[in-house]
C-alpha cells in the first residue's frame, strides 16, 4: 500500500484557485465535475471548450479577438486562437491583485546586497529599458540575447524585449563561450546584454574575456550592453571599449510603457535543448501559448496568487526560469536567487558549506512556494539537513520538485523534515513545452514516490513497445492531443522537418517525449528515466531512476550512472554501473557486494550490474542532468567529440574516464 503523505483539506474547493475555477465553470458554462479525474478528461477531450475557458477565466487581454479557439486537430500544425493579437509582457505586468507599492521581485545574490522591486518599480524599469532598446533600433522580430544570471535586470530585459515584439534568449553566465555561440549563432541576435562576472559562493568569476569572445563570434550584433555586476561601477565598460552600460540602456525617459500587440503564435523567446550530442535545438515559444499554459499551471495547479511569494532555484539557462518569471501574471511575487545553493556567503564575504542556505532564505523572504530539484532535496536528506528545525517555514504551503524523478525516500523526508502541512508537488515536463505536463494539484492527495496527476489540457499517455496505450505498466510517454505551449517551431527550420523529426517521427501525429512513464489506475504517474537510456534485461525494460534511488541512498555513494550495452547476438548484454564515492573511499569487494545486495533486495536480481566501477565524476549537463546516452555511446566506441558536445557539459573532463575505460576493454 502506497503511503498517503498529504490530503486536501475538506474546504479545498472554497479556498483554492482551482476551486474558484470549478465554481466559475458551473456558473458560466453549466459544467459540474465531481472530481479532478472528470475535470481532466473534459480538458483533454473538449480542447476548444477547455482552452477557451482558460482564456475567459483569466481575462486575457486581446487587442484583436480570435476568430476561433483552434484550427485543425492533427499534430503538428494546429493553429491556436487564430486572428488574436496580444502581448505576454502586458499580462505579466498586469500583476492582478498587487498594489503599486507591493513587493513583486525579491532578489538575493552572493554578488551584491538584496534587491526588492515593487510593482510600480518593475513597470517603471521595464518602461525605461523598453525605451532604451527602441533607441538601439530594436523592433519586432529582432533578437535580444542576455548573458546574465537570475537577477532583476534579466527579468526586466525579457519583459522590455517582448513588449516590443522582439524575441528574447538567455544563457547563464556559467556557460562557456562555445556553449553560448552554439546557441546564438543560430538566432543571430542584434543586441547582447551581458554581465561582467558574478560571484559563486565567495569565488569571483570574471566573464569579461568570455563576453569579448562571444561578441567576436556574433557578427549579427549591432550593440552590446554590459551590466557591472561583479566589478565596481564602470569598470566593465572601461574594460570593453565601444559598449554601452546598463545605466545607459535604462536611462530616464518620458516615453510611456506600451505593449505591441502580436499574433498569438508570434515568437516570445527561444529556449534550447541541452545540446549534448550536437548543436542545441533552438526551440521557439509563442506569446499566447506560453501565457495560457503558465496561467493554467501557476494558478490552478500551483495555487499561486497575490498572497504568494514564489521561488524556484534555477538559472537563466533552464526553462524553470521562464516558468518562474511568469509568476506576476497570476499576482504572485517572485523570489530570485543567484549563487551557490550549498554555500552560505554574504556578498564579498567568506563562504562556508551550508545546504540550509536556501531554506533560511525562504524564511527571510516569506516564501510560500519553494521550487527546487530532486537532487537538491536528496542531497539535503543525505547530509542530515533538517529545514523545519533551522528555519521558520510555517508560511511554506507548497514545495515543487523537478529535474529528475523524486523517489519515495525523498517524499518522506520532505514531510518529516520540511513540514507536514505543505503540498509536495513532484512534476515533470520539459524545455520543449516550457511547463510540466504531469504534476500536482490541490484537489488530490500526495502519495509517496508518485506524481499526482496529468496536468489539465495535457493528454499524456503511456505507450507499449507496439504503440498501444497501457495502464499500470511502464510505457513510452506520449502526448496525444495538442497543447498551446508546444513550440511554434525550431529556428531556421522553415519546412518543419527538424521539429517533426524531434517529436513526431516515431508515432506519426503523436508527440513522443522521450521518458518512461507508468500511469496507475487512479491517474498517478511515476517517471523512471529517459527512454533513450533504456535498460533492457532479458526483454524487461528497466528505468534508471530506481537504480539511482537505491545506489545513491547508500552513505558511501554520492553519485552514479548506469548503462546497458546490448548484445548483438541477442543475449542479455551487459549492465554497467559507475559510482562516485564519498571522499577517501575506494570501491573494494565489500562495498561492491553491498551495492549488489541492496539492488537485489530493493529491486530484483535483474537490477544487479554485471560490473561496478568507480569514477571521479558523473558527466552532467549545465542544468545538472545525467548524460546516460553519451556515456553509452563512448562505451560502445564512439569518440568523445562525437558522443557529446563538451561545451554543453558542466564537467566535460568527466568523460575521459569512460573513454579510457572503453579503450581498456577494447585493448583487453
Amino acid at each position: 500500500m502506497v503511503d498517503v503523505l498529504w490530503t486536501p483539506p475538506a474546504d479545498v474547493r472554497e479556498t483554492t484557485r482551482i476551486g474558484d475555477y470549478l465554481h466559475w465553470l458551473r456558473e458560466r458554462r453549466g459544467l459540474d465535475f465531481a472530481d479532478y479525474s472528470a475535470l481532466w478528461e473534459w480538458s483533454v477531450t473538449d480542447l476548444d471548450g477547455f482552452w477557451r475557458s482558460i482564456w475567459d477565466y483569466f481575462e486575457v487581454i486581446a487587442h484583436t479577438p480570435p476568430t476561433t479557439t483552434l484550427h485543425g486537430d492533427q499534430m503538428p500544425g494546429v493553429a491556436w486562437f487564430p486572428g488574436a493579437t496580444l502581448n505576454y509582457a502586458e499580462h505579466v505586468l498586469r500583476m492582478p491583485g498587487l498594489a503599486d507599492d507591493a513587493p513583486v521581485v525579491l532578489a538575493r545574490s552572493q554578488t551584491r546586497p538584496p534587491v526588492t522591486l515593487t510593482a510600480a518599480e518593475l513597470r517603471d524599469q521595464v518602461r525605461r529599458v523598453r525605451s532604451g532598446l527602441r533607441r538601439l533600433g530594436v523592433t519586432r522580430g529582432d533578437r535580444v540575447a542576455a548573458y546574465a544570471p537570475n537577477i532583476p535586470e534579466t527579468f526586466v530585459l525579457m519583459l522590455a524585449t517582448t513588449s516590443l515584439g522582439a524575441i528574447f534568449s538567455s544563457c547563464a553566465p556559467e556557460f562557456g563561450t562555445r556553449s553560448v555561440t552554439d546557441r546564438w549563432q543560430q538566432i543571430e541576435p542584434k543586441v547582447l546584454v551581458a554581465v561582467d562576472g558574478y560571484r559563486y559562493g565567495d569565488k569571483p568569476v570574471d566573464r569579461r574575456a568570455e563576453v569579448a569572445a562571444i561578441r567576436a563570434a556574433l557578427p549579427s550584433l549591432v550593440h552590446t550592453v554590459v551590466l557591472d555586476y561583479l566589478h565596481p561601477q564602470g569598470a566593465a565598460a572601461e574594460a570593453a571599449a565601444g559598449v554601452l552600460n546598463w545605466t545607459d540602456l535604462a536611462a530616464e525617459t518620458d516615453e510611456p510603457l506600451a505593449f505591441d500587440p502580436v499574433p498569438f503564435d508570434h515568437p516570445l523567446y527561444v529556449l534550447y535543448s541541452s545540446g549534448t550530442t550536437g548543436l542545441p535545438k533552438p526551440i521557439v515559444h509563442g506569446h499566447g501559448g506560453i501565457l495560457l499554459e503558465h496561467l493554467k499551471m501557476l494558478a490552478l495547479h500551483h495555487d499561486l496568487g497575490p498572497a504568494d511569494r514564489f521561488f524556484w532555484f534555477t538559472t537563466t539557462g533552464w526553462m524553470m526560469w521562464n516558468f518562474l518569471v511568469s509568476g506576476p501574471a497570476v499576482g504572485a511575487a517572485i523570489v530570485l536567487y543567484d549563487g551557490n545553493p550549498a554555500v552560505r556567503a554574504e556578498p564579498g564575504g567568506p563562504a562556508e558549506p551550508d545546504l540550509g542556505a536556501l531554506w533560511r532564505m525562504a524564511e527571510e523572504t516569506g516564501t510560500t512556494y519553494f521550487g527546487t530539484s530532486a537532487p537538491f532535496l536528496l542531497a539535503n536528506r543525505k547530509a542530515g539537513v533538517r529545514p523545519g528545525r533551522i528555519a521558520d517555514l510555517r508560511r511554506l504551503r507548497g514545495l515543487g520538485s523537478t529535474g529528475a524523478p523524486l523517489p519515495v525516500e525523498g517524499f518522506t523526508w520532505v514531510y518529516e523534515e520540511v513540514g507536514t502541512d505543505l503540498q509536495l508537488q513532484s512534476l515533470s515536463g520539459g524545455t520543449d513545452v516550457c511547463t510540466g505536463f504531469v504534476g500536482g494539484v490541490p484537489l488530490l492527495p500526495v502519495y509517496a514516490g508518485e506524481i499526482a496527476c496529468r496536468a489539465l489540457g495535457a493528454r499524456v499517455e503511456a505507450r507499449s513497445a507496439d504503440g498501444e496505450p497501457v495502464r499500470g505498466e511502464l510505457g513510452e510517454l506520449v502526448i496525444t492531443a495538442p497543447m498551446p505551449s508546444m513550440p511554434v517551431g525550431f529556428w531556421n527550420d522553415p519546412d518543419g522537418h527538424r521539429y517533426r523529426e524531434a517529436y513526431f517521427d516515431h508515432y506519426p501525429g503523436v508527440w513522443r517525449h522521450g521518458d518512461w512513464i507508468t500511469i496507475n489506475e487512479r491517474g498517478g504517474c511515476v517517471i523512471t528515466g529517459r527512454s533513450d537510456a533504456t535498460l533492457n534485461r532479458g526483454g524487461v525494460r528497466l528505468g534508471t531512476a530506481e537504480f539511482y534511488s537505491v545506489v545513491e541512498g547508500l552513505d558511501e555513494v554520492t553519485d552514479s550512472v548506469v548503462v546497458h550495452l546490448e548484445d548483438n547476438e541477442g543475449g542479455a548484454g551487459e549492465l554497467l554501473l559507475f559510482v562516485v564515492l564519498a571522499d577517501g573511499l575506494e570501491l573494494d569487494q565489500a562495498l561492491h557486494a553491498k551495492i549488489a545486495r541492496e539492488l537485489r533486495t530493493a529491486l530484483s536480481p535483474r537490477h544487479v550490474p554485471d560490473e561496478i566501477h568507480q569514477v571521479r565524476a558523473v558527466p552532467r549537463t549545465l542544468s545538472a542532468k545525467k548524460l546516460e546516452v553519451p556515456v553509452k555511446k563512448i562505451l560502445t566506441g564512439t569518440p568523445v567529440a562525437s558522443a557529446a558536445a563538451t561545451g554543453a557539459l558542466a564537467n566535460p573532463e568527466s568523460l575521459l574516464a569512460f573513454e579510457l575505460f572503453a579503450k581498456g576493454r577494447a585493448d583487453g
